[in-house]
Formats: C-alpha cells, structure tokens, sequence
C-alpha cells in the first residue's frame, strides 16, 4: 500500500533536515523548510521537535566534560600542595629537632644503612642482597601525637581507610576468557562515564517505534562529540597529564573504553537506521536496495566497518599477536574513518576538526617537528640471547626550561624516571622505516648540569620488530637509529618523593621502571644545601625488589649499580630466578618490610608509596596488598607502571 504524495513529502522534509539542521541554526532552517510537514503530522512534528532538542542538548556534553576536568585538576593540585607541605612541615620538624643540618646528616639517614655495620645478608642465590632491618631506636617520638586522637575521628579514619582498600583492590580475572580487570576504583569510573554516556542517549528520547528516528539521531549526535575526548586521551602531548597529573598509561585505559562506547554507539545508529527504513521509508516504495547504496548511508556503512575493524583489531589477544599489523591498520583505518564520517553527516564535521587538529598537533608539531632525534646506537646481545640492550650517548643541549615543562622536549633536553620514548630502527627492513615501538629509558635520569648523558634501552625479543633488533643485533654491534619522545608523566617520582617509606617491585624488564626511579631517589637524598638555607634531603627509607625469571637476566643491569646503591643504605632485593625456584612471595616480603620500618621508626603512621612494573599477575599481587595494608589502617599509595597503547 503507497502512501499518499504528501505524506511522502513530509518524510522527504523530516530527512532532509535532519540532515542540514545544526544547533545553531536549526530553528531557522525547521521554519523555513519543515513548516509544512509539521502542519500536516503531529508526528512529523515531535520528530522535528526532538531533533531541535537533540541538537542543542549535546552541547552540553562539552560543558559536562570541562566541568569534570576542573574537578580533577583541583583535586589533584590540592593533594599535590597538601603532601608538599607535610614533607616540608617533617623535614623542617626533623632539623629543628635534631639540631640543624648535623642532626638530619646523623640521624634516619646514615641509620638507612643495614644495622650490622653496613653488612649485608646474602641468599642462596649469588644475585640476592637483603638489607636487615633498621634499629627500632630511631625518632619515632617526632611523630608521636601529643594528644590521643578521639574515638570518633579514628572511625572517621578507619572509614576512609576501608573506601581507598576498596578501590584499590584489583579483582581476579574474568573466567574462561581471561580478561585481566582493572582496579575497582578505575572500574567504578568507567561505570560511571558509561552512566553519563546512557543519561545522553535516553535523556528526553522518545523510545516509541514511530520516534525511533529521534533514537538514532541521538546515538549519531553523541558518537560525534566523543570524538575529541578518543583522540585527546590517545595523545602524547596533551594538556589533561599535566593538568590533572594522570599518566598516559592511565588515560590509555580509558581511550580504549571510549573507543568501545564509540563503536557500540556507531552499530546501534546503523541498526536503528535500518528500522528507520522500515517504518518510514518502505511504506513510501523506498526499497532497501535504494536506501543502502544512497551516498549518506554508503559513507556511514564505510565509516561503521572501519570503527568496527579498529575495535577487533585492538583486542589484546590481536595486538600481542600481530602488533605490527595492529599499528598499521589501528592509523590507518582511524584517517579512513574520520574522513568518512566528515562526509557522511555535516553536524559531524565541527567534532571531526577537532580531532584531526588534536591529532596533527600531537603528531606533526610535536612529535615530529621538537621530538625525534637521530642517532648511532651501539648494540650488545645479553647472556639470554633473547634481549638486547640499545645504548646511545646523547648530546644535551640545554637545561629544562618551563616551557620545556609544559610541553616536552625531545631527547636532547633529557628525560627523567619512567619515561620512554619511540625507537625506529630503519636498517632492519623496510617496513621498519614508518614504524615506532615504545621503549622504557633504562639508564638514570641525567643531572640539568650535564652535558653528555647515555641513553639505555632493555628490549626482549618478541614477535615482529623487537625479534627482528636481536637476530639484527647478533650480527652487527652498531645501528643508526631514530629516537621520539621522551614521553611519560612523574606520578611516580613525585608519589615516592612525598613518601617516607619507598617500596619499589620490578619483574623482569621492569626494572627499566624501577632503576631510574631509585637513582632519582638517591639523588634527591643525597643533595643538601651546604649552607642550610634549605633542606632538600629526603627522609625516605627505600627498598628495591627484582624478580627475574632466569639468573642470566641480571646481567641486563650492570651489578656495580646494585652494589652502590645498596652501599648508600637502599636495600635491594633479587629473589632467586623463577625458573629454579618457587615465585616469591612478593606480598609477604612487602607486609613485612612495611611493617617492620612502619612500626620500628614512624609509629605506625608512615606514609608508603608503592610502586610496580611487572607482568599481570604481579601487578595485581603488589595491588592487593597495598588493598590489605589499607584495611589494616597503614597508609599507602600505589602506582602501577604499566605501558600499553
């Protein structure tokens, strides 16, 4: 049965302004070409209506979103001043107390040695040092309240203490498909950014089939505005690291969920599109055919597979499997797609703009245009076979400056702890011309003195680049390379730097995370402003804890660097190698280490940050434990490095 001419205008109209109207200007363009539809139907004009609506409420998801970053910002500069303050209040606290500059240099600090006059217990394994405990005859006094706190206010603690327990826990993985979970906090704010994305698509929305247009124009509308935020959480360089003071690891995890809300979003637009189809155009005689091969539904059909393959092929089973192949197809289908949905609807194309400049300021102008360095590499193939370890001497050019700070600087400038860069070695192949993997700086941060610094790079051989640099590297002892970044945020540094004790867990080639943070810590320890104005000196007690999976994996780190720090009073932990003996008990070896220092020198009001890079399972091990701790009213911090895109 056809519908009657003027009834297949109306829907000619409906479409056509869906397709034009804008926020800004849609009332205009609906009295102008709609008038006579919404005269004819009520039902044409609710549709009308509720894509007016539409139009101007998706706005406000920008607003939501700002707003959100200047709590986050607050939040974290008010914490950042917070725990300054208080190490300033403890150092100053510990010179008075202890008669100046004398006092600091005598006391917790040279105690940091191992008790037995600075001997050391060794284990079965030639590679474990274990520092004994420090003597419980320090100033725990200093931090002794004068006054008992009341009942109330250690509820009041022991509420807060059991909430931060709860979001740092990690749950066990998922059954059957193995899926590694996040922490419970990371978890409840990604339910939480899922509401908001729910409260957009169905605020207002009618949800009847005749209005099922109004649906799939909400989905379209809010698929578009989260643009912005995927390529902006995908950024090297961007503004929210500095502003709220999470990492791009962090912010990766949640460029990924919103990479997947956008590809659900973008499969239920095209499946509301087609029940559009089916109650509005098949009773006019617009066939299926018609509708499908239209230029704006080709465009969208396009840009829908395109999403849908870069969701597939950024599955982690895929990217450890074949990540060359998901580097390229996870640039390249991104350009496809953006371009594509350009076309496909213009009320797209203000988003579109904006991810295209955040992605070309974060590509072109920084990360081409200040970041990559060129340089002769020397290579040295470990005892494993497996790794090799890539050195470079790097000239430095000048000292930070702020504007350095704010927006990064190449390798030239230096880099400090945790920090990595890009490494494309173009001698391998050619397909390694165009290609960047991402690397942890191994060697420690250099002094804003130095003039020269060396570069090191621990790689394990894997599948594609990185098996391709060991077979390289067997045959020659030197390459050319090019050098991008450095990248990555001072969470860790700054967590452990406010810390009094310093817990610091590394497994395998993790210890490229943990080495340069100790030596940044035994640096800041070991500067004293001579003449007293100000004590730089920090108090904190460290431990470095090493697992390996084979003996000759040691061998990645140069054994005087052990020695030395161990020599200045950090302790340094190498269980034996996994493969000849049982896993360690990592948390155990945490509990009581912890609680050893905890008790003996702060009165069991220490403040601990933990810090770990290490497979999975570790991470979630050190998390969980740092979980306990917290219940049992300890206070700590953790910070899992972890890298991934």
């Amino acid at each position: 049965m056809s519908l009657p001419e003027e009834t297949r205008q109306g829907l000619r109209d409906i479409l056509a302004f869906s397709l034009k109207a804008t926020a800004w200007g849609a009332e205009t363009f609906a009295q102008e070409e709609t008038a006579p539809a919404r005269n004819r139907s009520t039902r044409f004009s609710r549709i009308v209506e509720g894509i007016l609506f539409s139009r101007r409420f998706i706005l406000s998801y920008q607003l939501v979103l700002v707003g959100l970053l200047i709590v986050f910002t607050i939040r974290h500069w008010t914490y950042w001043l917070r725990r300054r303050n208080r190490r300033s209040r403890t150092y100053n606290g510990s010179r008075a107390k202890n008669g100046g500059l004398q006092g600091i240099t005598d006391g917790r600090i040279r105690n940091a040695n191992p008790a037995r006059g600075g001997e050391s217990r060794t284990s079965s394994s030639s590679s474990t040092v274990i520092g004994s405990p420090p003597s419980p005859k320090s100033s725990s006094h200093e931090r002794t309240p004068l006054l008992a706190p009341s009942k109330a206010a250690k509820r009041r603690w022991q509420l807060v203490y059991s909430i931060r327990s709860f979001l740092v826990y990690q749950p066990r993985p998922i059954p059957l498909i193995n899926k590694t979970l996040p922490s419970n906090g990371t978890t409840l704010a990604i339910l939480a950014f899922l509401g908001l994305q729910i409260f957009y698509v169905f605020y207002r929305t009618p949800l009847s089939v005749p209005m099922l247009f109004i649906f799939a124009d909400r989905t379209s509308l809010l698929f578009v505005a989260n643009l912005p935020l995927l390529y902006l959480f995908a950024a090297k360089n961007q503004p929210i690291k500095l502003l709220t003071g999470y990492s791009y690891e962090s912010l990766n995890v949640f460029h990924r969920r919103i990479g997947e809300v956008m590809c659900f979003l973008a499969l239920l637009h095209s499946v509301e599109m087609i029940g559009v189809w089916y109650t509005i155009l098949r009773p006019t005689g617009f066939s299926l055919a018609r509708f499908l091969l239209s230029k704006t539904i080709v465009l969208g059909i396009g840009a829908l597979v395109a999403y849908e393959l870069i969701y597939f092929t950024s599955l982690g089973s895929f990217r450890q499997r074949w990540y060359e192949l998901f580097l390229a197809l996870h640039v390249s289908l991104q350009v496809l797609a953006v371009v594509l949905v350009w076309f496909h609807h213009q009320n797209s194309r203000p988003y579109v703009g904006a991810a295209l400049a955040i992605f070309l300021i974060d590509r072109l102008v920084y990360r081409m245009a200040l970041k990559i360095h060129s340089s002769r590499a020397w290579l040295e193939v470990c005892k494993d076979r497996d790794t090799v370890v890539v050195r470079t001497t790097i000239i430095l050019t000048q000292k930070r400056r702020f504007l350095t700070y704010l927006v990064g600087g190449g390798i030239t400038k230096g880099w400090r702890p945790t920090e990595h860069v890009f490494l494309t070695v173009p001698s391998l192949s050619k397909k390694h011309v165009i290609q960047a993997h991402p690397f942890t700086i191994a060697s420690k941060a250099p002094h804003p003195n130095d003039a020269v610094a060396q570069l090191k790079l621990i790689i394990r051989a894997q599948n594609g680049f990185s098996g391709d640099l060991v077979r390289y590297a067997k045959g020659h002892s030197s390459v050319n390379v090019r050098i991008d970044g450095p990248y990555g945020s001072q969470n860790a540094l700054h967590l452990l730097q406010q810390c009094d004790l310093a817990v610091i867990v590394a497994g395998g080639s993790g210890i490229a995370v943990a080495l340069p943070l100790v030596w940044a810590l035994h640096t800041s320890r070991s500067s004293i402003d001579l003449e007293g104005a100000t004590i730089k000196k920090s108090l904190t007690r460290i431990v470095l804890i090493w697992v390996t999976r084979h003996k000759s994996h040691c061998t990645w780190v140069d054994s005087t660097e052990l020695q030395i720090l161990q020599d200045d009073g950090i302790e340094v932990i190498v269980p034996p190698p996994t493969v000849e003996h049982a896993h360690p008990d990592i948390p155990g070896i945490m509990q009581s280490w912890i609680s050893t220092h905890d008790d003996t020198l702060f009165n069991g009001e220490a403040k601990t940050g933990v810090i770990c890079s290490g497979p999975d399972g570790m991470n979630r091990a050190v998390r969980n434990t740092c979980s306990s701790l917290l219940a049992q009213g300890r206070d700590v911090d953790i910070e899992i490095e972890k890298f991934g895109w």
